[in-house]
């Protein structure tokens, strides 16, 4: 007799892949170590990056700003409990709230992104007939919402966007304004923007400011916004007792005479918010004789407040990011040595950008054959673990050069092997020149460079007279960290006494200019030029400048130099080129 066939089939798993490949929500797939699995085409079209970018990384990688956020405490307690979790986030790239749905699966889990702005808009202007669709103050409060997206997502500094807020809400919202960010920990609130609609009254609005801090009264709105996670509201508009409206505000008599001189009729504390956290606070200011916030209104300095939240809160995990980088980076680049009539110059500058500081670095040191080997190099990555990787790299180089004594290729090829047997799962580029000199090239007046590259922009020649040669004709040598067998080369090149080597990392030359990003050519061709005009400076003046020139102090991305000038030897050693101090464990020169 045949098998029935069961009443309800089970799902063809061809299909239901086709389904949810074709799906219009979005879906990210993680495993249990939070790494990115599978994106339908829906997520790839949201995220606006190729899916064979996104997978195998893992959601700290390509959100770092999600960490310490509502997006980490949900995927870590579905990850860790099983239980599913929902929860709204604003997402400032496309203007955009979503209804996260995190659920466990198997072997990690899965989040989709529910598209909720619609609901949000209409909370602020309720579409119940097309006279409101066309009601100029409603259309002005979405307009509002949209530029205050526009203007945060544009800035990862908190105190400009702190500023961009109060400047975007005045007169909108309230005749003066004062935008305060917020520290849980310590319970200080610090005001950092003030503006008036009245020029002639911003003085006095920045005069309340610096006297309101620590004179805020324990059931102001400020104080209630802080506490309760809402908007607060006092005043009616019509402040016919001034003093006591003051005084229900403020509690010192400095403060409530600089308020009373502003003549307030009604005010609001309305919370920044990110990850359920109060990180700023948003206080709003109408004078006496105006009409208090409607409903609309509050709802929209509501979200106004939680846009701006989520903007400042990212902001500061980038400052913060960027201060743990460039501190671990700045702990590892020591000052360079003084070898005789060797001047070492070296200079490191961090990106703009939190996101962009990380892996540069340079370093220059005496080999115990005393010959001085200087080093630049460029770890991949821009963030804290790129600076940690390239301090391990620093290091091993370091190690490896001193104890083998050996020259730039040999030291690249043993930290390649180094990198492999001890997983530093890295790539990185460097290059390293060593000066060598026997006593008849001293006589004759010329030090030889031995150098070598791996995968680095190439060493710049500076002579006396102000010409500028580039190094390596050739093709420079794979990356770091890509086949530990590869076979180093390296070259060696003559130079007079007066010459300057010049070491630098990318970030010098792959600037952005008026048309956009500057390709390597023309960076170099910016460098060279700059060099030939600036060849009469002193080292470290000339250093200087040329970072002025090509990043004006602000580079795109993290730049490091290192650079050496060769001053004559039968002359007394020059004052800038420093005492000429040498580690005391590195062997005297014969006859010394």
């Amino acid at each position: 007799m045949p098998d029935r066939a069961p009443a309800h089939p089970l799902p063809d798993p061809h299909r239901a892949g086709a389904w949810v490949e074709s799906a219009a929500i979005p879906l990210v797939c993680m495993d249990g170590d939070f790494r990115w699995v599978y994106v339908n085409r829906a997520a790839e079209a949201l995220l606006q990056e190729r899916r064979e970018d996104l997978l195998g990384r893992t959601q700290w990688e390509i959100h770092p700003l999600t960490l310490g956020t509502d997006v980490e405490r949900a995927y870590r307690h579905t990850m860790d409990t099983r239980e599913p979790v929902d929860f709204e986030q604003y997402y400032p790239p496309h203007d955009r709230w979503y209804r996260m749905s995190v659920r466990p699966a198997a072997g990690g889990m899965d989040v989709e992104f529910h598209d909720i702005t619609a609901e949000r808009r209409r909370a602020v202007a309720p579409a119940t007939s097309p006279a409101t669709v066309e009601d100029p103050a409603a259309l002005d409060l979405l307009d509002l919402l949209t530029e205050t997206s526009a203007a945060l997502s544009t800035t990862l500094e908190v105190d400009e966007g702190v500023r961009r807020l109060a400047r975007l809400v005045v007169p909108r919202l309230a005749d003066w304004v004062i935008v305060s960010t917020y520290d849980a920990t310590s319970g200080a609130l610090a005001d950092v923007a003030v503006v008036h609609r009245d020029p002639e009254l911003q003085h006095a609005a920045d005069a309340y400011a610096e006297s309101r801090t620590g004179a805020l009264a324990a059931d102001s709105p400020a104080r209630r916004a802080i506490r309760s996670g809402r908007p607060a509201v006092v005043g009616d508009g019509r402040a016919e007792d001034l003093d006591s409206f003051t005084a229900a505000l403020v509690v010192t008599p400095q403060a409530q005479q600089r308020l009373a001189a502003l003549r307030p009729g009604c005010v609001a504390g309305v919370p920044l918010l990110a990850g359920g956290r109060t990180v700023g606070l948003l206080s709003l200011f109408r004078d006496a004789g105006s009409a208090p916030w409607t409903d609309r209104e509050l709802r929209a300095a509501t979200d106004v407040a939680a846009r701006a939240g989520t903007a400042l809160d990212n902001a500061r995990l980038f400052t913060q990011q960027r201060q743990v980088a460039e501190a671990l980076q700045r702990s590892l680049l020591t000052d360079p040595p003084e070898p005789d009539h060797a001047e070492v110059v070296v200079r490191y500058l961090p990106a703009v950008q939190a996101a962009r500081v990380g892996g540069d670095w340079y370093d220059a040191f005496i080999q115990p054959g005393r010959t001085t080997m200087v080093v630049i190099g460029d770890v991949a990555g821009h963030d804290i673990e790129a600076a940690a990787a390239m301090g391990q790299l620093r290091s091993l180089l370091r190690g490896i050069a001193v104890y083998s004594d050996a020259g730039p290729a040999e030291v690249l090829s043993g930290l390649d092997r180094a990198m492999d047997v001890l997983a530093v799962g890295t790539i990185a580029t460097a290059a390293i020149a060593r000066f060598e000199q026997t006593d008849d090239e001293r006589g004759r007046g010329v030090t030889r460079m031995r150098w070598s590259s791996a995968g680095h922009p190439p060493p710049l020649l500076l002579g006396a007279g102000g010409g500028v040669t580039t190094l390596g004709s050739r093709r420079a040598d794979l990356l770091l960290g890509v086949d530990p067998a590869t076979t180093r080369a390296e070259q060696v090149t003559e130079l007079d006494r007066g010459t300057t080597v010049f070491l630098y990392t990318d970030g010098l030359i792959e600037q952005r200019g008026p048309e956009g990003p500057l390709g390597l050519d023309a960076g170099l061709d910016r460098l060279r030029e700059a060099l030939a005009d600036l060849a009469q400076l002193p080292l470290g003046d000339l250093c200087d400048a040329v970072v002025e020139r090509l990043v004006h102090g602000r580079p795109d991305d993290d730049v490091a130099l290192v650079a050496v000038r060769l001053h004559r030897q039968d002359r007394p050693r020059p004052a800038e080129a420093g005492s000429g101090h040498v580690p005391d464990a590195v062997p005297a020169p014969p006859g010394a």
